[in-house]
């Protein structure tokens, strides 16, 4: 069936149209309930691993401190809690180009003081590095030690939250 070019443009505009900020969650979860939603799988991972990137505007609520066009890779919590903005992309371990692995940590709600708890786990093996971002979410250098997909889980004063960070 052919549609009026009228029907159509409607449409068009429709799947175009930039989608609403996420609703913050109403009550913490588990940490057992934060695990993000399944992905494709970076070659060589042995199961699904790796929030998705966006290299589009930052939501609104992630853009202070921004000026003009605020496109640049960013990965969002799993329950829209924290955003990476990622200044170091790709992340890479072992990085010898001179560049770092620099992540804007931005909260979406204010929060207490105090800083920012990063656990991470590489997928796939029993190993785990912590780091921390002195005052809360912030600037940071986030350098892991190994190649491959790190699930993260994020703490702050009264918020939690995960994510999945791919290091080549």
């Amino acid at each position: 069936m052919l549609l009026p070019v009228g029907a159509l443009a409607l449409l068009l505009a429709a799947c175009t149209a930039e989608a609403p900020d996420p609703a913050p969650a109403a009550s913490p979860a588990s940490p057992a309930s934060l695990a993000p939603a399944a992905s494709p799988a970076p070659a060589g991972s042995p199961g699904p691993c790796g929030s998705p990137v966006s290299s589009g505007p930052l939501p609104s609520w992630a853009r202070a401190g921004f000026t003009g066009d605020s496109s640049m890779p960013h990965v969002v919590g799993a329950r829209g809690e924290i955003l990476a903005a990622v200044f170091g992309d790709p992340l890479r371990a072992n990085r010898t180009d001179g560049a770092a692995n620099k992540i804007l940590w931005v909260a979406r709600s204010e929060h207490g003081p105090g800083e920012l708890t990063i656990a991470a786990t590489l997928d796939g093996t029993t190993t785990e590095q912590v780091r921390t971002v002195p005052g809360g979410p912030g600037p940071s250098i986030v350098d892991l030690p190994r190649a491959g997909c790190w699930r993260l889980v994020l703490t702050w004063p009264g918020h939690t939250d995960t994510m999945e960070l791919v290091y080549r």
